[in-house]
């Protein structure tokens, strides 16, 4: 099946990818296929606790519900991490606002020291911020981002194995010090006449991306080129979407698919979460040896020129960090910044 016939994403059962499995290579096959046709597919059978999602999803709505002046005590334009909250309208894709109210979370650690030779993507380690109003929101988000890992890792290994590569090939581009990275989102209803871009097409820069929705649609996905279909909300499934550094490590056989999502109506809102698998920093993206059968239908990858893919993972995060959150880059990056 090919992306031109795709009217729905296709479903992957994550327990069949285990080693006990009797269905287990017909389903790394079925894996490789997905990733490469279409760069999307529901995850089923995944493990995570439903209550655990639930809980997330809780103090995630709790949290868009504080007041603003605590949400703004934790604004991303504080952070030189690219952490916190912004306001819906602040992030920029492909030129236009996002009307979407978020907040970034990365793997807990302190700022590495700077020097004059130090690269400039090492000040995107470093702390979250936490709402002092909100304690809860820290440990729930811990604890999820934690379970999330660990299937998103065995997820990756079982990438490597579809690719006929060791099980652990990209074990070493994951590191000790992953940049992973989770996004609480908040969709509102936008009525006739306003923007409907709640976040505008674009392609994810890292791994793996498993995006948790609740039961409001949105989420779009161009399978070819000007054809979009919809992602909806399928219970007990995650979303998951190849990122920039698997199409970039099989020399584009797996794909990095081009994704939008549409405002709701006005007087609803759409709330998501994002966790994505990210890579060490300064990890540089290899291209792996693919058997010939599988290099064969590799096209490259697709870079676009306005914004290319680059090897240099630190780097490669960085450039799409400053292009999404020009308040943070003009105050702790103004050498990249044009005035």
């Amino acid at each position: 099946m090919s992306a031109l016939t795709f009217s729905e994403l296709p479903v992957i059962n994550f327990a069949s990818l285990s080693d006990r499995s009797p269905d287990r290579q017909q389903s790394l096959e079925k894996l490789s296929q997905a990733a490469r046709e279409v760069g999307f597919f529901y995850l089923t059978h995944h493990g995570i606790d439903s209550a655990l999602s639930a809980s997330v999803q809780r103090v995630a709505r709790a949290f868009f519900a504080l007041p603003q002046p605590d949400k703004l005590s934790v604004a991303m334009a504080n952070s030189p991490h690219f952490r916190g909250y912004n306001q819906a309208g602040v992030e920029i894709t492909r030129s236009q606002p996002d009307y979407r109210e978020q907040f970034d979370i990365g793997a807990e650690r302190e700022a590495l020291p700077i020097t004059p030779d130090s690269p400039t993507w090492q000040r995107m380690q470093g702390p979250n911020q936490w709402p002092e109003a909100l304690p809860e929101l820290q440990k729930v988000v811990t604890h999820w981002q934690q379970q999330m890992t660990a299937v998103a890792l065995e997820l990756l290994r079982a990438f490597a194995e579809a690719l006929h590569l060791p099980r652990n090939a990209f074990d070493n581009l994951y590191g000790d010090y992953p940049n992973e990275h989770i996004k609480l989102i908040r969709y509102p209803g936008r009525g006739d006449g306003e923007s409907r871009q709640g976040v505008g097409a674009h392609k994810d820069s890292g791994f793996l991306t498993m995006l948790l929705q609740d039961d409001q649609p949105g989420l779009q996905v161009e399978v070819s080129p000007d054809r979009w279909i919809d992602a909806a909300p399928r219970p007990g499934a995650f979303v998951v979407n190849i990122g920039e550094l698997l199409e970039l490590a099989t020399n584009g056989y797996l794909r990095a698919t081009v994704h939008r999502v549409v405002s709701p109506a006005q007087r609803s809102e759409r709330l998501s979460i994002a966790f994505f698998l990210g890579a060490q920093l300064d990890a540089v993206v290899p291209i792996y040896q693919l058997p010939p059968s599988l290099a064969g239908l590799a096209q490259g990858p697709e870079s676009d020129p306005l914004n290319p893919l680059l090897r240099e993972v630190g780097w490669n995060y960085l450039k799409g960090r400053l292009r999404s959150h020009p308040e943070v880059a003009q105050r702790f990056y103004p050498e990249h910044t044009s005035h």
